[in-house]
């Protein structure tokens, strides 16, 4: 009698609709756990990476000594690219429309490359958690639906029945409490990471940020070294 009653059962005599929300639970759910562990791994190692070029860039003593560590670090993070944005303004490299921008203020152009630089890093760092949202906003509802839908279905075998016996009720209203089981397994983990991804994206932005302060002093009070130091001469 035990083995009759078990969650292969239930689910092998879900109907159509029953069937459909644990499709929809288990497609959230698989796309929550891929981007959760591919995120984790790309936030290592983005960190990884972050911390040996910060350690290479911050060992330079002088304004070219930076321009040669960037030269020699490995890319990949953001605070590689953030420096090469700032040094490619330092160095003059512009073309086209960059030119007439930079035409009407140094700081102001190197202000609004800086910007888009971390506005990039901030679209990059929060793609995927659109979908974990959903997943832990919408899963309890999803499996909320399948409870309500196996208890209808329960309803509609006491009515067809006139019994409210075991064996009529049994397999509708195991088939309700998997649909909020697994909704819940879906949510919380997704829930969960979101916060997690949140809050170190709020951490990795406000590094950002001060590192992109440093190099805007760095790279304004290079240019006027190098004009004081060409009038002296």
């Amino acid at each position: 009698m035990e083995a009759n009653f078990g969650i292969m059962h239930f689910i092998s005599h879900c109907d159509a609709m029953g069937k459909g929300v644990l499709a929809l639970l288990l497609l959230l759910s698989i796309a929550s756990w891929y981007l959760i562990f591919s995120k984790a791994i790309a936030n290592i190692a983005a960190r990884s990476r972050a911390d040996a070029f910060l350690k290479q860039f911050r060992q330079a003593a002088s304004l070219p000594e930076m321009q040669q560590a960037l030269k020699t670090a490995n890319d990949g993070n953001a605070f590689f690219d953030l420096a090469q944005r700032a040094f490619a303004v330092n160095s003059g490299q512009q073309y086209g429309v960059e030119k007439l921008l930079a035409a009407g203020g140094m700081s102001e152009y190197l202000t609004r490359v800086l910007r888009n630089g971390i506005d990039t890093e901030a679209a990059k760092v929060e793609h995927g958690l659109t979908v974990m949202a959903s997943a832990g906003s919408a899963a309890p509802f999803i499996g909320l639906f399948g409870t309500v839908w196996g208890i209808y279905n329960a309803l509609l075998q006491i009515g067809l029945s006139g019994q409210g016996t075991l064996d009529k009720v049994a397999g509708p209203v195991g088939e309700a409490l998997i649909m909020t089981a697994v909704g819940l397994a879906v949510a919380i983990p997704a829930v969960l990471a979101y916060n997690a991804f949140v809050r170190r994206n709020r951490i990795w932005l406000a590094e950002l940020d001060n590192f992109a302060h440093d190099l805007y002093s760095l790279v304004t009070l290079g240019d006027k070294n190098v004009q004081s130091a060409n009038k002296e001469s």
